[in-house]
């Protein structure tokens, strides 16, 4: 346990495009919340954020429990001390359940991909996820803005004084964007376009990802695009359903792997956790590939001090050290001093 005497637990979403970490009491009240880009540095980006943390808590904040999840949640996991590492599917589940704890579908939309998680009596029934097509995502979203010269903070505005939204062809970013330019030319107003753009976007999502699947009240919506007001009325309109908005949306894997960490009830001392003091290590990252059969599978390595903290990426564990946790947090202790912990 992190020094302190207020119970609390950390919960870390790396992905692609944000990195998102939050604290939280034993109530699971958010005490601390950071949103910010991953840049392509995962380490980088946790290592920042755990600096920016440590001036947003009370010195008498005591870490109990750390849950990593994200794409990058295994790397994530060995460099914080992670007590649970979980699929980002989990982790918003559980976080909209503390919201809405009869909720019954999730709609996530994050920087690079999106998620449909359906629940019934709090389970996990069934799921789809979008991680090839750009249209949707944040990212489509934040070049738009770009390219408009609208910020993306803005967009939702826009879209909510729009009256006719233009028909915006949205199942290919591509032709999406080709589209909203021949829209600018023949003089629409720039609201109803963006407001058009917020159809398309749902339209493109539940084309994807809802077929076939019931999608029932209560309804939240998640992620970073949540912040868009324009994209939750063309949800709520597409669907004919109210749609909730958490007041922390956007790091809401980050809330659902804090949460998981605290259903562990670790006794204190008993958490992995490295401790803070993580933000000054050097870390090294590498791959190399095994030829042991015709597999070919990529590892990818992470060492500190020239000694490697962990190894995964292979179909079977030859090469795995994941589950050498507690080795990798003692080595990482001994490194930064934080035995005593």
């Amino acid at each position: 346990m992190e020094t302190g005497t207020t119970r609390a637990y950390l919960g870390i979403d790396v992905g692609s495009v944000s990195t998102n970490l939050v604290v939280l009491d034993e109530h699971a009240a958010v005490l601390a919340a950071i949103y910010r880009r991953t840049q392509g540095q995962p380490i980088r980006a946790v290592q920042e954020g755990l600096k920016e943390l440590t001036g947003m808590i009370d010195p008498d904040i005591g870490i109990m429990g750390v849950g990593a999840t994200g794409s990058a949640r295994h790397l994530t996991g060995v460099i914080v001390g992670a007590d649970i590492v979980k699929n980002e599917i989990t982790a918003h589940a559980v976080a909209a359940s503390q919201v809405v704890p009869d909720v019954n579908t999730v709609l996530e939309i994050g920087g690079q991909d999106s998620k449909l998680i359906v629940l019934s009596d709090g389970v996990v029934t069934d799921f789809a996820m979008n991680s090839v097509c750009a249209a949707g995502t944040g990212s489509f979203l934040d070049h738009q803005s770009t390219r408009l010269g609208i910020p993306i903070e803005d967009f939702g505005g826009y879209a909510m004084r729009s009256e006719n939204p233009a028909h915006i062809a949205g199942r290919c970013s591509v032709f999406a964007e080709s589209d909203m330019i021949h829209k600018q030319q023949v003089g629409i107003a720039i609201d109803d376009i963006i407001y058009g753009l917020c159809h398309a976007l749902v339209r493109n999502y539940l084309n994807n990802l809802a077929k076939g699947k019931d999608l029932a009240p209560p309804i939240v919506f998640q992620g970073g695009v949540a912040a868009n007001a324009g994209m939750k009325r063309a949800f709520e309109e597409a669907l004919g359903l109210e749609v909730v908005v958490p007041a922390h949306h956007n790091v809401m894997g980050a809330i659902g792997s804090a949460i998981l960490a605290m259903e562990l009830e670790l006794e204190p001392g008993e958490t992995a956790f490295n401790g803070f003091s993580v933000t000054d290590m050097e870390y090294e990252t590498s791959s190399f590939g095994c030829n042991g059969c015709s597999n070919t599978c990529e590892i990818i390595r992470i060492k500190v001090e020239g000694r490697t903290l962990a190894r995964w990426g292979g179909r079977c564990d030859k090469w795995d050290m994941q589950d050498n946790a507690p080795a990798a947090a003692n080595m990482m202790k001994s490194s930064t001093g934080a035995g005593d912990q």
